[in-house]
């Protein structure tokens, strides 16, 4: 699934230099190439791998459409108390896990501060990504079920042969055993296509455009 975060600012410039530039835009909302270079710093964070490794241009370009998509997003959400209130339980869960991830307490806030952000404002994002999460999953989950027949397929095709590679040739468990996994692997790869339909839908009604770097 994707990670939801949504961020957008204006392009500031000088006389002599361009010091940021719009690298995308939704309708009269612009992302700008710090936008993207924070957000890819935030996915990096959120990972625990601070600090982070310069972006390669293709790094730079997902993380870009990473942002717009959110945005688009963003704009279809209309959460209610109980699903503000869960998304920022398990915004508080996950940065409880974030710290753990960190050799050392005084690491983790000197990356934060690195970061540029207040554990208030982490935590806001991290709760924007439960509600997109949240919200994709109602959406689409429904939609997303794999038949009988493709959990089968999986399991013959995919499932077996690589338990086999990494257990050296050892018999695989029985489908009945594994089906519940297969499932959701499978629901999770149907709702990442049925997300791809969703956005490519709301692209043209919001007037998206990517700009170069």
């Amino acid at each position: 699934m994707l990670v939801a975060l949504a961020a957008g600012s204006a392009a500031v410039l000088t006389a002599a230099q361009t010091l940021d530039r719009v690298v995308a835009s939704i309708g009269n909302s612009a992302i700008t190439a710090s936008d993207v270079e924070q957000e890819y710093r935030l996915e990096r964070f959120l990972d625990a791998q601070w600090p982070p490794p310069p972006p390669d241009s293709a790094t730079l370009t997902g993380a870009r459409e990473r942002l717009t998509y959110q945005l688009l997003l963003t704009v279809e959400e209309n959460p209610g108390p109980a699903d503000r209130a869960e998304s920022e339980k398990s915004a508080a869960e996950r940065l409880a896990a974030l710290r753990k991830e960190f050799a050392h307490p005084e690491d983790f806030q000197r990356a934060l501060k690195d970061l540029g952000m207040s554990e208030t404002e982490l935590v806001a994002r991290m709760a924007q990504q439960e509600l997109m999460l949240r919200l994709i999953d109602q959406r689409l989950r429904p939609a997303a079920s794999p038949s009988d027949k493709e959990i089968a397929d999986y399991y013959g095709s995919t499932f077996v042969p690589e338990f086999q590679k990494k257990n050296g040739g050892a018999a695989a468990p029985p489908l009945s055993a594994v089906e519940g996994q297969i499932r959701e692997v499978l629901t999770q790869k149907h709702m990442n296509e049925l997300l791809d339909q969703w956005i490519g839908d709301l692209k043209p009604t919001t007037n998206v455009r990517f700009h170069t770097f």
